[in-house]
């Protein structure tokens, strides 16, 4: 039988004297990244005899947040957790092993290049000797005899000469070549000092576990840590497909939903299981809280400007003290009037432990957990990393889109729907007709069942034409005189498709800033809609061009103000 053991993390900093100590190595198995922030899950396997225990962990990275790492596990006998503790510590870096035996390899290296220098320097010596001893062969001829000294052969000066300076150049060459050797073993020993000096033992900042353990038998267990840390992130992007059919064929949809992930947490992600959340740990747990804002009549002594505050004064704290997510403590502000308070330091308040809840889905409150196909690696240096989620295939359908005032071309839109289930989440999205990439766009946030409408470009098969049919200015009226600007416009669309398409016309008349100036529509087609997006002055035609179709749009405005007065035409927001 195994035994299921799960604990939170405890801060405070209590350990048993006499218990044995066993170092865990752990290594990252799984890891769910949030929009900002991941949880890692680490595993370890232990041996432990009867007794009690403090499993150490070491190789949790320094940014892991500390209320946030709890301890779980299976055993094959009864295993008793009595607390986790975690601080702040420094451990070398790498492989010690490793790197102490290329530390020895470099210092023999740098002992045995001092050892040829010395032996070059000691040639040098010599050399300078034996070119001083000849240089004094060359003062013989000067020099006198000795007195009383009998009468002797004097020696071949020419052959001496060329001896002396065959010997001399000799000596200088070797000096030479001694020196240039020196020069080279002082430059191969400062690079071996410099890798020596990389190699010197150093230390990272680490975060430490520490747990206590009893056992009531020998045992194996299989412990799990998890924790969260904050440098990471992941971001949707998309691709969009669309298939536009034919006469006999519904267009088609695909909508591929891809992740980018980057992460620099110290730690690197090798062959992880990896999920994806849309739930936001980081983002706060409550709503602001609002004071009270109030307005008085200025004083004759003060007078104060009336605004409302950007933030409530800052005021002393008072003594009661509310425990934080992360385990410390914040005081609540503000000090009665005519009371002494007195400044609180921040100090650790013991938290209540809690049982591991299991990660559900909740689709309702936008929140998804994306579990990716096999296992997956993310280095830490914060290069993208990227990932496909899912796709979906949906059936949309098509609209054809003109403002002909600004262009007389049709833009092709495709109507979809999301599926049922997880939402769409903000992000970029790359647009293909029929194969061919045609430009980006941006999905909003969409919750399932709910209506976009994604452009994919210049559709050809639809013709527009626009031109000004007529303008006029005049003046009416004999006493009373009325300025009067009227135009009037045509707007052609004719379907080349070989089925019916839907089309939407977008045009625009004046809207009146003045209440002496009227606007009035003119024309003989009405427009489908006014307003459009809650835009004054903005219309609509919608209607359906069966293949081969063409439908004429007859439409104007007439406006009219009191010639005594002048008018502009502006854009508008």
């Amino acid at each position: 039988m195994r035994w299921l053991i799960a604990l939170p993390v405890s801060m405070a900093l209590a350990g048993a004297a006499a218990a044995t100590e066993v170092k865990g190595s752990s290594r990252i198995d799984a890891v769910t990244v949030y929009p900002s922030g991941a949880e890692i899950t680490r595993i370890a396997h232990v041996q432990l005899e009867k007794g009690e225990h403090t499993l150490l962990f070491t190789d949790l990275p320094a940014e892991a947040v500390a209320g946030s790492i709890r301890v779980e596990g299976k055993a094959t006998a009864r295993l008793q957790i009595g607390s986790v503790d975690t601080r702040s510590v420094s451990v070398p870096r790498g492989d010690e092993a490793v790197a102490a035996s290329e530390r020895r390899r470099i210092e023999d290296a740098i002992e045995k290049l001092k050892d040829d220098r010395s032996a070059l320097k000691a040639s040098i010596t010599g050399a300078q000797t034996q070119k001083r001893l000849i240089d004094n062969l060359t003062k013989l001829p000067s020099t006198p005899a000795p007195a009383g000294a009998a009468p002797s052969t004097q020696p071949d000066w020419g052959q001496l000469f060329e001896l002396v300076g065959k010997r001399t150049a000799e000596a200088q060459k070797a000096i030479l070549d001694s020196e240039i050797k020196v020069r080279d073993v002082e430059r191969q020993v400062k690079d071996l000092e410099g890798k020596l000096a990389s190699l010197a033992p150093s230390q990272q900042a680490r975060t430490e576990v520490k747990v206590a353990l009893t056992a009531e038998a020998a045992l194996e267990a299989d412990m799990t840590v998890r924790y969260q840390v904050q440098n990471a992130s992941w971001t949707p992007f998309y691709d969009a497909r669309l298939s536009v059919g034919s006469k006999a064929e519904a267009p088609k949809l695909q909508l591929i939903r891809r992740a980018s992930i980057r992460q620099r947490t110290g730690e690197v992600w090798d062959n992880v299981a990896l999920a994806l959340s849309t739930a936001r740990p980081s983002a706060g747990t409550a709503a602001p809280v609002l004071t009270p804002v109030t307005v008085d009549l200025e004083t004759e002594r003060v007078a104060t400007a009336v605004q409302p505050p950007a933030a409530a004064p800052r005021q002393a704290r008072r003594r009661s003290l509310q425990p934080e997510p992360n385990g410390a403590a914040r005081e609540e502000e503000g000090c009665p009037e005519g009371r002494t308070c007195v400044l609180l330091e921040p100090r650790l308040v013991k938290k209540e432990l809690v049982k591991e809840e299991v990660a559900s889905v909740d689709v309702e409150a936008f929140q998804a957990v994306y579990g990716i196909a096999g296992r997956t690696s993310v280095p830490d240096t914060g290069e993208t990393k990227r990932v496909e989620i899912d796709e979906m295939a949906l059936e949309p359908g098509l609209v054809v889109r003109t403002v002909p005032k600004r262009e007389e071309k049709a833009y092709l839109y495709a109507k979809i729907t999301t599926a049922k289930g997880a939402p769409v989440l903000p992000g970029q999205v790359s647009l293909f007709r029929d194969a061919i990439f045609v430009g980006t766009g941006q999905l909003p946030l969409l919750a399932p069942g709910e209506e976009h409408e994604l452009g994919f470009g210049v559709d050809d098969s639809i013709r527009v034409r626009y031109a000004l049919a007529e303008e006029k200015r005049s003046k009416t009226g004999i006493i009373s005189t009325t300025k009067i600007d009227a135009r009037s416009y045509r707007t052609s669309v004719k379907n080349l498709h070989e089925r019916t398409i839907e089309v939407s016309v977008l045009d625009q008349v004046p809207v009146s800033q003045n209440t002496d100036i009227t606007v009035e529509l003119t024309g003989n087609t009405a427009p489908s809609r006014r307003d459009v997006d809650n835009k004054r002055g903005i219309l609509a035609w919608d209607f359906k061009l069966e293949p081969a179709e063409e439908r004429v749009i007859d439409f104007g405005y007439r406006a009219a103000w009191p010639a005594a007065k002048n008018v502009t035409y502006g854009e508008g927001s």
